[in-house]
């Protein structure tokens, strides 16, 4: 008798995967966001009007073959200035994520891999960070730091790290228990070796689903600095300070273009990008494998 090949089971990348395939509402997310990124990136390519052109003819009209979502007071098409305020969201959030990211990592491994004092230290720090109001945080730092778009990247990631750095370091305070860790420093391992040969490699999938989820968030925390003038400052297009400059009664009532389509995309996107990240965190927890 022929020996039965033994077939391979898939790895937990492809299992993660297939749990995110089978998850309808990320995959609605996937196929929500991507025309939407696309549009967003390509709209210079097709589109007639820049964000700040300037249509005198055509001031506060309504949506029409010439300006599909309108235009605004003083005849900016308000379709290139969502288009525009897309890339700018984008930009913060994708940036600011980054940041946060690199700067959660480090804290929460150096805290876990470098002994008691540095874990003692750091955890006391995110705990103070933790402790002040995120409200009140937020808008101090926009005032000291300013307007703009690497000034609101700056705030929103010194507001977005300590959470992930909790989560790392619970994570890897189990691993440097590990024996091939332990093995690791009895070779004389420095700590860069252990974070970023060891920590890094085994942080991956917090990593994702941090990024993930908080991209939906620091689109959200642009948009609420831009709406109260501390973010993006006009005539730059932001989806913030577009809502902001459509919030009188008159512009509310009259042209509700102006910020039902800002407000919208806003809407879709931030959706969009939570079922994305329910969908990894679902896909990558480990009691997944026991159902």
């Amino acid at each position: 008798m022929l020996a039965r090949t033994p077939t391979r089971s898939p790895g937990p990348l492809a299992r993660a995967l297939d749990r995110f395939l089978i998850n309808r509402a990320a995959v609605f997310g996937v196929c929500l966001a991507l025309p939407v990124l696309a549009m967003i990136l390509s709209y210079p390519l097709w589109w007639t009007f820049k964000p700040n052109d300037i249509d005198l003819l055509a001031m506060n009209s309504g949506p029409s073959s010439k300006h599909v979502f309108g235009t605004d007071g003083v005849g900016r098409d308000v379709f290139a200035r969502v288009m525009e305020g897309g890339r700018i969201s984008l930009l913060v959030a994708v940036a600011s994520t980054l940041l946060s990211a690199i700067i959660g990592f480090l804290f929460g491994a150096v805290s876990a891999l470098a002994g008691r004092w540095a874990d003692a230290v750091g955890m006391r720090f995110v705990d103070l960070v933790m402790t002040l109001p995120p409200v009140i945080f937020l808008l101090v730092l926009a005032s000291i730091a300013g307007t703009g778009i690497w000034p609101t990247v700056l705030v929103i990631s010194l507001l977005s790290w300590p959470l992930l750095a909790r989560m790392v370091r619970a994570r890897l305070l189990e691993l440097r228990e590990r024996d091939f860790v332990i093995a690791a420093r009895g070779m004389g391992a420095g700590l860069p070796h252990l974070l970023f040969r060891h920590g890094l490699p085994n942080s991956i999938d917090i990593l994702v689903v941090y990024a993930t989820l908080q991209i939906a968030n620091a689109i959200l925390l642009e948009a609420g600095l831009s709406f109260l003038g501390l973010g993006i400052a006009p005539p730059a297009a932001s989806w913030g300070n577009m809502l902001n400059a459509a919030r009188s009664t008159a512009v509310l009532e009259q042209y509700p273009w102006q910020w039902l389509f800002p407000g919208g995309a806003l809407i879709l996107a931030v959706l969009a990008i939570n079922f994305i990240g329910d969908g990894l965190r679902d896909a990558f927890d480990p009691r997944a494998e026991l159902n």
